[in-house]
């Protein structure tokens, strides 16, 4: 079986000094060495006869030194330059390299070397500047790692090849899928992604290994997915949704409907339900939540919604509360910043089952909050929480329903794999009366023209946005949110009423410029992204985001979306140096988040959307989902098949320990 944690101690010519500088690369066991994967290659196997060689080309030519060397030191350095001909069968060439004053020119006539470089001069007096030297036996196609300083691309391939020398890891592909595929073996994957003999012994390894990455994640989800579907969940008798939606005052769309439907079918059968609710910003999903609430709780459980900011979480608990204001459904906010008192006294309510409804941060995990008998369990912008967390929540309840919601766009060829282990809900359809948001974006030279259009509308009655990128003065030379605050006091707004929100300041003092915001007491905000989620002012209708290009498409239009709220027409303006820049144009052309996501995705591949930033979700080290589509589908279809035939892969042990370590890695 696959051991991952072999000491790099074990591997030779690597001690103390040397793990530590791996392991600031994330490299902790030799089992991480070997697969710590080359981000490019130099090919040196295509020699170039020096009779064929061009101006202007990079080429690679192997040839002997001929005639004599002239070596001489250059005034006032500390190295020589050495001139010599390099000759094959059929022409010369030039090369001058550089070297340590006191280094003697090192090269030996009547050897074969490789020289790489780029070719100078005329057609008639061709010559090679400084080009990478490379050895007879070096000449192989070399990789070239993702480094950090301390440790070179040479080093690191040196302790690779002594790595070797411990042994590879066990196959976590079985044998049959992994030959119906046409994969290689695990050890000549290894090999030749690292040193690989060909092109073609190059290709082949990458697409074994993109799979294996593909079809362990998946085979994850599935099983997830699989252990969830064997218990017995709380199975509810009657559907009160229509009732809810009777007490609002607006109608349901026909997705919030289908959506609400599909939440209680699940809760209505005999397995829990573990749904996600996906849906664009403004697509009432809070409404379809409140809806799935009241109907447990008139079933006779409680709920539970957890939130990723205390912000989110106080948002959500004013929405419910007048959602629920006049029913005997009773709400409860739970966050980090009660006192001691506070804490005792709502805990008790909740563990006597007099609320209905427990709303709040990290803090409804915390150990003595428990619940009288807990049926739902909610967790918004899940990607923020961690499997563990998520569990945890769930785990102070006997088997509770299990929904999660997120306003991030995610292009739908990822939803398979972000959402690996959830049943997926899409709410399509905005509210009748969701404003569109007109879109600009323009230079800093514009500031005098969108701060009056600013004034125009607070003059009217209105509220404003201006978002900054930073906190402090000094981080950078863009302008901070506080010194912006006060230049613009002082300044063009000096007769409005501004406030200024930002991550940094303390719960109280945030809730106090939210509720003088809410009220209309503050005209004009100057804030950071704090307000990306959970602020719902439709008063507000115009938003100002200095150095747009500074945040991600899909921050952009999360912060876009806390304006066009209400019945007023609703303005963004992104402001950029560069009103060129793609991913603004994008903005600008379109406010679906889903067509922005994928855009995103094919501009710049999915980093944004799995990798360290998105909690629960492991890194991908060599599939790119934006091109490994197809690998991707033929993984999907064997990972089902196999949890399908090996539900608990007692069958699989080597793929069940690599298993068990990614959702462990994935937590942390």
């Amino acid at each position: 079986m696959e051991n991952i944690n072999r000491n790099l101690l074990t591997i030779k010519g690597i001690g103390e000094a040397k793990a530590g500088l791996l392991s600031k690369l994330g490299i902790d066991s030799v089992d991480a060495l070997l697969r710590y994967y080359p981000r490019d290659y130099k090919d040196f196997t295509h020699i170039t006869p020096i009779n064929e060689v061009m101006p202007e080309t990079v080429v690679n030519i192997r040839g002997k030194i001929t005639g004599n060397v002239k070596t001489e030191p250059l005034y006032r350095q500390a190295i020589s330059r050495s001139t010599f001909t390099v000759s094959d069968s059929g022409g010369n060439i030039t090369v001058i390299l550089y070297h340590k004053k006191q280094v003697p020119f090192y090269l030996k006539k009547n050897t074969d070397y490789i020289f790489s470089g780029k070719a100078e001069g005329s057609l008639f007096d061709l010559y090679l500047s400084s080009p990478t030297v490379v050895y007879e036996n070096q000449a192989r196609i070399q990789p070239v790692y993702p480094l950090k300083s301390g440790i070179t691309s040479k080093q690191l391939s040196r302790m690779v090849e002594n790595a070797f020398e411990c042994g590879f890891p066990d196959d976590p592909i079985p044998e049959s899928i992994r030959k119906k595929e046409g994969l290689c073996d695990l050890t000549f994957a290894i090999q030749n992604i690292h040193f690989p003999v060909s092109n073609t012994s190059l290709e082949a390894a990458k697409k074994r290994l993109i799979f294996e990455e593909l079809f362990t994640l998946l085979t994850a989800f599935s099983l997830l997915k699989s252990k969830n579907r064997q218990y017995n969940g709380i199975k509810i008798e009657n559907n009160y949704s229509e009732e809810f939606f009777s007490l609002l005052p607006f109608s349901p769309t026909n997705a919030q409907k289908r959506v609400t439907d599909e939440c209680i079918k699940d809760m209505q059968s005999a397995l829990p339900m573990n749904r996600l609710i996906q849906g664009d910003v403004g697509s009432g999903k809070t409404a379809v939540a409140a809806a799935l609430c009241y109907t447990l709780v008139k079933n006779g459980y409680q709920a539970a919604i957890m939130a990723p900011t205390e912000i989110l979480a106080e948002q959500h608990f004013k929405t419910f509360s007048a959602f629920f204001k006049d029913t005997p459904i009773t709400c409860h906010l739970f966050t980090g910043s009660m006192t001691a008192k506070q804490k005792k006294e709502s805990r008790k309510l909740l563990k006597d089952g007099k609320i209905s409804i427990a709303i709040g941060t990290h803090a409804l995990i915390s150990d003595g909050v428990d619940f009288n008998n807990l049926g739902l369990v909610i967790t918004d912008e899940q990607h923020r929480f961690g499997v563990a967390q998520r569990a945890k929540l769930s785990a102070k309840g006997n088997k509770p329903h299990r929904l999660v919601m997120s306003a991030t766009p995610i292009p739908r060829t990822l939803a398979l794999i972000i959402y690996g282990d959830l049943d997926v809900s899409i709410i399509d359809e905005y509210p009748k009366n969701r404003q569109t948001i007109d879109s600009y974006c323009v230079t800093p030279d514009y500031r005098d023209r969108y701060f009056s259009f600013i004034m125009k509308n607070i003059d009217e009655g209105r509220q404003a946005y201006i978002v900054c990128p930073l906190v402090e003065e000094g981080e950078t030379d863009l302008i901070s949110a506080q010194e912006y605050f006060y230049e613009i006091c002082s300044k063009d707004f000096k007769d409005y009423k501004v406030g200024l929100l930002h991550g940094k300041m303390k719960p109280k003092e945030k809730e106090a410029v939210m509720n003088s915001f809410s009220t209309g007491e503050i005209q004009l905000l100057v804030c950071t992204t704090v307000v990306e989620v959970g602020i719902d002012v439709p008063n507000a209708t115009v938003m100002v985001i200095e150095n747009a290009e500074r945040f991600g498409m899909s921050q952009l239009h999360q912060l876009r979306g806390r304006i066009g709220r209400g019945k007023h027409k609703s303005t963004c303006i992104f402001v950029s140096e560069n009103k060129k820049n793609p991913r603004l144009e994008i903005m600008c052309k379109t406010c679906d988040g889903f067509k922005i996501a994928d855009e995103d995705l094919k501009m710049r591949g999915p980093g944004d959307f799995i990798g360290k930033r998105q909690h629960g979700l492991p890194e991908l080290k060599i599939a790119d989902l934006s091109n490994d589509m197809a690998l991707m589908r033929r993984a999907s279809v064997w990972a089902n098949t196999l949890i399908s035939q090996d539900p608990n892969l007692d069958n699989h042990p080597i793929l069940k320990e690599q298993i068990t370590e990614l959702i462990k890695n994935s937590d942390n």
